[in-house]
């Protein structure tokens, strides 16, 4: 299968350092073509690669720029995975960064994921791979309660858990010269798997409301 993505270009950096600030309009213009062709579009071109892998990788979105000098300063891309579980991935001067999230949560997923967590199987599970990812260099982040919702116990085994409202595991993945080559594809696949087990979690506990009853929470 023959790649259409073949790293970003070095003048790609060159455009996101002209756009760093805050740009003026006729800046954003001068340089608009420019970042659609060195910057966007070897995004989609390596996001199109990533899905010939895996049919799970194949709904995806590229931002266009938009008001925001964050926005030009930054190439951002999704792939989802599930309902508000996905892979996003950001270029920008710092280089690219990966990352695995669910986050800005529907209606009852906060409550769906509780009771995941809860359970000794479900709760058990995630709190080895979230040490696994944490192991492997990713930063836990996220919404997150100062204390155990009400009807969780503060000594509750998984109580740091029971407080996140969005469950977050990020890193950069670097600025080195492999970035201007096909080897990113490479690092963004390992990276991926690296992420895969909390993605299937979460997607298998909070796309779905459980069809049986919890495990009675640890309290």
């Amino acid at each position: 299968m023959r790649r259409q993505f073949t790293g970003w270009p070095p003048q790609a950096m060159d455009v996101l350092w002209q756009l760093q600030g805050e740009p003026t309009r006729a800046t954003k213009e001068r340089y608009r073509a420019d970042r659609e062709r060195l910057v966007r579009r070897p995004m989609i071109a390596l996001l199109n690669d990533i899905a010939d892998t895996d049919p799970r990788y194949e709904d995806f979105s590229v931002w266009h720029f938009r008001t925001g000098a964050w926005w030009w300063q930054h190439q951002s891309a999704v792939i989802r995975l599930g309902r508000k579980v996905e892979i996003g991935l950001r270029l920008s001067l710092d280089g690219l960064r990966i990352q695995g999230a669910w986050w800005y949560p529907d209606p009852g997923q906060v409550d769906t994921f509780r009771s995941a967590v809860a359970s000794e199987s479900g709760g058990r599970e995630l709190a080895a791979i979230v040490d696994d990812v944490r192991h492997k260099g990713y930063d836990i982040s996220g919404d997150m309660m100062k204390r155990p919702p009400r009807g969780y116990s503060a000594s509750h085994p998984r109580a740091d858990l029971l407080r996140h409202r969005s469950l977050i595991a990020a890193r950069s993945l670097g600025c080195e010269e492999w970035l201007h080559t096909p080897e990113a594809a490479d690092r963004v696949l390992s990276a991926a798997a690296d992420l895969d087990a909390l993605l299937t979690w979460l997607a298998r506990h909070v796309n779905h409301a459980a069809t049986a009853p919890a495990d009675v929470p640890t309290t």
